[in-house]
């Protein structure tokens, strides 16, 4: 059955939860981290689709509070991954108009690693064709644990009126400030669970669950739930007419 395709309703930010790296590489016999690299490759494809899929916002999960607590050599391997996809891509992002931002705390990463993310952020800020957004050391709870507490300082300053915070006030405070909330999230690898991932900014988002794991996850594969998602109505709480 062919699908409805609107480019009013798709959606103008997706956020991904790339999971499946891992499995995907045990199924070939090989280490995880081969996964990861797969699933590295697959974020430019992913990334290039982008504008003709008239997807602005582009937000993936690369790592999370919780994947400390994998083994030390994958964590060791996943923080020289980053350092790599950064200095072999940063050419390609900023020739192809692409802004890069980090999100999640960065006092836990490596400060070498922290100083080529600024530079990348700083390197492709005057971008402004597709967004891409990358949580590293990122957790939903986390994520409003801090913003609470700058909201909290400046409470504590008088430079905010506590009767005056409503829904409105504490995502001036999140990582993702500058950013609109996603529209639509996909999760990879079939589990069907959010992983503290977007928390606040997912509220009302539309969901995807895909078998298909990351390393094999395709343009197409994004092109057909991009266009999935607009035949879903959305009401935001509201009765439709």
């Amino acid at each position: 059955m062919a699908v409805k395709d609107n480019q009013h309703t798709r959606p103008a930010h997706v956020a991904v939860i790339m999971d499946g790296n891992g499995r995907w590489a045990q199924m070939r016999g090989r280490p995880r981290l081969f996964g990861h690299q797969a699933g590295a490759r697959r974020v430019r494809e992913i990334l290039e689709a982008c504008p003709e899929l008239g997807i602005r916002y582009l937000t993936i999960f690369a790592f999370s509070t919780e994947n400390w607590k994998r083994t030390q050599a994958e964590v060791t391997g996943l923080m020289t991954l980053f350092r790599r996809y950064i200095q072999k891509e940063a050419q390609s992002l900023l020739d192809n108009g692409v802004r890069v931002r980090f999100i999640g705390d960065r006092d836990r990463l490596e400060p070498k690693l922290v100083r080529m993310m600024r530079g990348l952020e700083q390197l492709t800020e005057g971008n402004d064709l597709v967004h891409l957004t990358v949580a590293i050391n990122y957790g939903g709870r986390d994520e409003v644990a801090r913003a609470t507490r700058r909201l909290a300082r400046e409470v504590a300053a008088g430079r905010l009126d506590p009767e005056a915070v409503d829904a409105e006030t504490l995502p001036r405070f999140l990582d993702t400030c500058l950013l609109p909330d996603p529209d639509l999230v996909i999760r990879t690898s079939g589990e069907a669970r959010i992983s503290n991932f977007l928390l606040w900014q997912s509220a009302y988002a539309e969901y995807e669950f895909t078998p298909v794991l990351w390393p094999d996850f395709t343009a197409a594969h994004f092109a057909e739930i991009v266009g999935n998602y607009s035949t879903r109505e959305r009401r935001f709480g509201a009765v439709s007419a």
